[in-house]
């Protein structure tokens, strides 16, 4: 009777370190239960997030898309205003955009009509330096124009147009203060052409004696 005794109490015993036991696991599987739900949420929110943001990176490429189509639009405007103002034909102004390693590259053409027949070319091959010139400075004022934020401030220009012929030097003149005048914004040139020199409200001539320089202003009877 005694052994039977001492068997059940150890059982018993035994039985209450299983219960204990018991009790303490399932109140760590019911934590696990907790934090995977809570794991399971987050990731629905991160998924949710990860879509938002995917949308969001699509509206993004598609805006910049947009944005730079409308840019590349008012540039090749701008410029073949500048082309055909300037050269007095029907001078268009392209720019390609290709894509290549994940980087946007542009390239620059001209096309022009003759005989019925498209020619297309790259600036530095047409017309010798002059169109190069024109390309360049309309590029410049337009670049200021459609740059956001806008840049305030004078168009300086360093000997423009120097290899455009004397035929054209005048459309080049003209171009110029219309383009002060439309844009509102002031232009300091360097020029030794006295028709570019002529569109000034103010000019000055600047010499070189020995080492001195001698600054002249100049007066044009237009």
């Amino acid at each position: 009777m005694i052994n039977v005794m001492t068997e059940y109490d150890e059982l018993k015993s035994y039985l209450d370190l299983l219960k204990q036991y018991y009790a303490k696991e399932s109140g760590k599987r019911e934590k696990i239960i907790e934090q995977l739900k809570e794991n399971n949420e987050k990731i629905a929110s991160i998924e949710k997030q990860q879509e938002l943001l995917e949308q969001v990176n699509i509206l993004l490429q598609k805006t910049s898309q947009f944005a730079r189509e409308q840019a590349k639009v008012q540039v090749e405007n701008l410029v073949t205003n500048c082309l055909e103002y300037i050269f007095e034909n029907n001078t268009q102004f392209k720019i390609e955009i290709n894509e290549a390693y994940k980087k946007q590259n542009a390239e620059f053409y001209v096309i022009t009509n003759v005989d019925g027949e498209e020619i297309k070319t790259k600036p530095t091959e047409s017309r010798g330096g002059g169109v190069v010139d024109i390309v360049s400075l309309a590029l410049r004022i337009s670049f200021l124009q459609i740059h956001r934020p806008f840049i305030e401030g004078p168009l300086i220009l360093d000997e423009p147009a120097k290899h455009v012929s004397e035929e054209y030097i005048f459309n080049v003149a003209n171009f110029l203060k219309k383009t002060s005048e439309m844009f509102n914004r002031q232009i300091i040139m360097v020029t030794h052409n006295n028709h570019l020199s002529a569109i000034g409200t103010n000019a000055y001539k600047v010499e070189l004696k020995g080492t001195e320089s001698i600054v002249e202003k100049l007066t044009f009877n237009l």
